[in-house]
């Protein structure tokens, strides 16, 4: 009998996860809910799940895992609500880029014999380029050839752990197990970084003297170099910034001397200083996006993978460890 996934939150990570789940259907069924009833009726119509709940507590009651894919600044609220519901041995996992401060909303929220799990989603090479966030750009190879980061809190059952990387290999891509504390400093260098630069660039043209004038001229390069920061993204970035302080300073400082740096030479007219930034620079870049594009890392020819496993572990190994453990 398939076990019960359901997928809260059907932009285009949860209904990508949805879609890509969709072609195991004798292992896994799936649940779907969002905030917008029209975005779940969108999102069964594409295949990105099987059926819909928009009553929160009856979309979790029956699930094995439950899957939060969700802006960080609702994930607090949704696991006070769902978590009288929640049956025993249910693995939670949460898609937000920062983990340390969900660990302790799960830590503090999830009822005695659920686990929470963290899962850090990265997109396949083939989407490096697109920009889209909502359920319109979900597409069931997102993740292709990508990585994920698994990490969870100490004391986690392993075999939690190893039902949400086996879960990975479903969606296509390849399981990373980090601690918490390696995740967020690898995040908030590649992705709240990139974001709080463009906040940065924004604050320091938009609307200042001559923004006027610029408005009118700004074009690609002022689309790339701002891209970072979507329309919607700016409560869950403020949230992450201030919660990983320490890391997210250090990100800046770094940063910040590297525009020293620059401006330095730049001021002093050092051109062989300048060409060598500039040079580095386009050269980091080139190969990481070589190596971001080919995904050598990743195993290209896996070995079967053994997918029963995944109901194994939720009703042979997490259900008879919490009896033990908790005892």
């Amino acid at each position: 009998m398939p076990i019960q996934i359901t997928i809260i939150g059907l932009g285009q990570i949860g209904a990508s996860i949805g879609m890509a789940l969709a072609q195991h259907k004798n292992i896994i069924s799936t649940v779907g809910h969002d905030i917008e009833i029209s975005v779940e009726r969108a999102a069964q119509k594409k295949g990105a799940v099987e059926k819909t709940e928009h009553n929160l507590p009856k979309a979790v009651k029956d699930a094995r895992i439950v899957l939060l894919a969700l802006p960080v600044h609702q994930v607090r609220e949704t696991l006070e609500f769902i978590a009288s519901d929640l049956i025993d041995g249910t693995v939670v996992i949460d898609t937000a880029p920062i983990k340390s401060e969900v660990a302790k909303w799960a830590q503090d929220l999830l009822p005695e014999g659920s686990y929470y799990v963290g899962l850090v989603p990265t997109v396949g090479p083939e989407f490096l380029h697109e920009t889209g966030t909502g359920l319109d750009s979900a597409k069931a190879d997102l993740f292709s050839k990508s990585i994920f980061l698994v990490d969870s809190p100490p004391g986690t059952p392993g075999e939690a752990v190893e039902l949400v990387s086996d879960l990975v290999k479903l969606f296509g891509a390849t399981a990373m197990l980090t601690d918490i504390v390696e995740s967020d400093g690898l995040m908030v260098s590649t992705h709240l970084l990139p974001q709080l630069v463009s906040v940065a660039l924004l604050n320091a043209t938009v609307d200042q003297p001559g923004w006027k004038d610029g408005r009118k001229l700004a074009g690609r390069a002022f689309i790339a170099a701002t891209s970072a920061m979507q329309k919607d993204d700016a409560e869950s970035l403020q949230m992450l910034a201030l919660h990983n302080r320490d890391n997210v300073t250090r990100s800046l400082n770094l940063m910040i001397a590297s525009l020293h740096a620059l401006r330095d030479d730049i001021e002093k007219g050092n051109d062989e200083g300048v060409k060598d930034r500039m040079q580095s620079a386009q050269e980091g870049r080139t190969n990481w996006l070589n190596e971001r594009t080919s995904a050598n890392w990743v195993e290209m020819q896996r070995e079967p993978t053994d997918y029963p496993s995944v109901n194994e572990r939720l009703f042979g190994g997490l259900v008879g460890r919490r009896t033990k453990n908790k005892k």
